[in-house]
């Protein structure tokens, strides 16, 4: 067994336990909370081990080749979860990585609005405000955007919140195509604005070969994720180490249940307990409350940190529409297309009373992309129609309620989920067909996500400052268990409408002072 004071090798630890191990922090999950918790930790003093479900993933040919990433399924690793309403299985959008979602992301990376901290009336209902507000958030959204080297400019977007520094590079300039839409949507009174993104494309040879990095792996070592910017740095500290093909089972607690021991993990199908003075809970707001909700014991009956009976409900994910302008005389011969962005629609106001949403492009289709959704439609012509198109995605705030929730089931993953807010995502639609189609693409094609798009989860564990109505505390410690914390984005009190991915990664750094001073070393 290794010693607590010891710090624990990433090369042995890479390689299968011996037995039980020990160390001051572990970490569950490597994604954007999990890596850059350790990229925060790495000068502490602590030992830190960071334990992730999956391998790295490999280095080949393939993370390029859209067939292969989008018909083939190739690095889909993650298990099916069920429709809790059919009771059908479903491949849900989360990936086992080391880092995570953020190996398959487009690297867009915005802030949330100050708005979306505050209590904000939508159509069906209210969002509820969070237990802290932009300005607490904000000198730690410009660290990680350093972090991630973040390419956006100031200025552009009339929603846009206040910034106490630059962006560290400028943005991703847009191809003909995409600056040729800009032009026209500024013609109708509208700002669209370059959005940011952590992809380090300088060329168009750059450009070439990333070409379908948003929702793949990147194919040039480009894209900046979670592994690269934060997690890579953090294991060259002599502290930090990395246990990969791991799966933590349960979280352990003492007796009365007011303090965690550490956790249970399985790996090649052997079963040994990782003891630890802290557990960071970093593995996704599904995975997360369900690991909560499996713990159970004679002290936590129903989950841990469940006293209020909250662990699982609150599940949100945007409501989101895949949307294509299809110019049929002219292809659009854009490599990198996810420099665009709109926000018009975002707030209420212009005559509306309440917000519809972001808008965003998506990296350019193929047709093999398509066709993982059009199966029966033939290749040609999905070719055809995508080598003409814009393509974007549309985001509209999905509202927490505590009927959509997660669930265990034999052990298996439920997801009640009843999207809300539908009528202004149906106006944000409208909105956006109307512009684009002026804009000089006469046919709009859209598809609406279901259930299985749910790589903007959020809600599970919500913080908040009533123990009676929420799992965490406004450091996202829970009320319940003194030294264990849930980092990832279970702790949003409401979805926002935008890529949640730096705001995760904000808020680790912002609690991370609080996680240091009671994390204290083992003899």
């Amino acid at each position: 067994m290794t010693t607590p004071s010891q710090p624990l090798s990433s090369d042995a630890l890479l390689e299968k336990p011996a037995g039980d191990l020990a160390t001051d922090v572990v970490i569950v999950g490597s994604g954007m909370g999990g890596s850059v918790a350790a990229w925060a930790l790495r000068d502490s003093g602590l030992n830190v081990l960071v334990v992730e479900r999956g391998d790295f993933l490999p280095e080949e040919p393939q993370r390029g080749d859209a067939r292969a990433v989008h018909i083939e399924k190739r690095y889909a690793n993650a298990e099916q979860w069920y429709d809790g309403k059919t009771g059908k299985p479903f491949s849900p959008g989360v990936y086992y990585w080391v880092g995570g979602n953020t190996k398959l992301y487009g690297a867009c990376l915005p802030r949330f609005r100050a708005e979306d901290f505050a209590r904000t009336q939508h159509h069906d209902g209210f969002s509820p405000g969070w237990p802290f507000t932009y300005d607490d958030l904000e000198p730690f959204y410009s660290q990680v955007e350093e972090l991630f080297e973040v390419r956006g400019n100031l200025g552009e977007d009339p929603t846009e919140p206040r910034h106490s520094s630059e962006y560290p590079a400028p943005a991703l300039r847009h191809e003909p195509a995409i600056e040729n839409l800009a032009e026209r949507l500024k013609r109708q009174g509208l700002h669209p604005f370059h959005m940011p993104n952590a992809l380090n494309v300088e060329s168009q040879a750059d450009r070439e070969l990333e070409a379908i990095s948003d929702g793949a792996p990147s194919a040039g070592g480009l894209k900046g994720d979670a592994e690269n910017r934060a997690l890579a740095p953090a294991l060259a500290s002599a502290n930090v180490s990395l246990l990969t093909r791991t799966r933590v089972v349960e979280v352990l607690t003492t007796e009365d249940g007011t303090t965690t021991t550490g956790v249970r993990a399985t790996r090649d199908g052997e079963t040994f307990t990782i003891s630890a003075t802290t557990v960071l809970l970093c593995a996704g707001a599904v995975n997360s409350a369900s690991l909560l909700l499996s713990s159970t014991s004679a002290a936590h009956p129903d989950g841990l940190a469940n006293s209020s009976g909250l662990v699982g409900r609150n599940y949100m994910v945007h409501n989101s529409t895949f949307f294509m302008g299809v110019k049929p005389w002219r292809k659009n011969r854009t490599a990198w297309q996810k420099t665009l962005g709109v926000n018009d629609w975002y707030l209420a106001g212009r005559g509306r009373t309440y917000p519809l949403g972001n808008v965003q492009m998506l990296g350019k289709l193929r047709g093999a992309m398509a066709k993982g959704v059009r199966p029966l439609i033939p290749m040609f012509l999905l070719n055809f129609v995508t080598n003409r198109t814009v393509d974007l995605y549309l985001t509209t705030e999905d509202l927490p309620a505590e009927d959509n929730r997660v669930r265990l089931v034999d052990g298996k993953i439920h997801v009640d989920w009843t999207p809300t807010n539908l009528k202004p995502h149906d106006e944000l639609v409208t909105e956006v067909s109307r512009a684009v189609r002026r804009a000089g693409y006469p046919f709009i094609l859209t598809e609406r996500m279901g259930i299985a798009t749910n790589s903007h989860q959020c809600g599970t564990a919500v913080a908040g400052t009533d123990p009676r109505s929420s799992v965490l505390n406004a450091d996202c410690r829970t009320h319940d268990v003194d030294n264990l914390w849930v980092l990832d984005s279970s702790f949003f009190p409401s979805s926002a409408a935008l890529n949640p991915a730096l705001t995760i990664a904000a808020n680790v750094l912002r609690v991370m002072p609080k996680i240091v001073a009671s994390s204290v070393r083992q003899p």
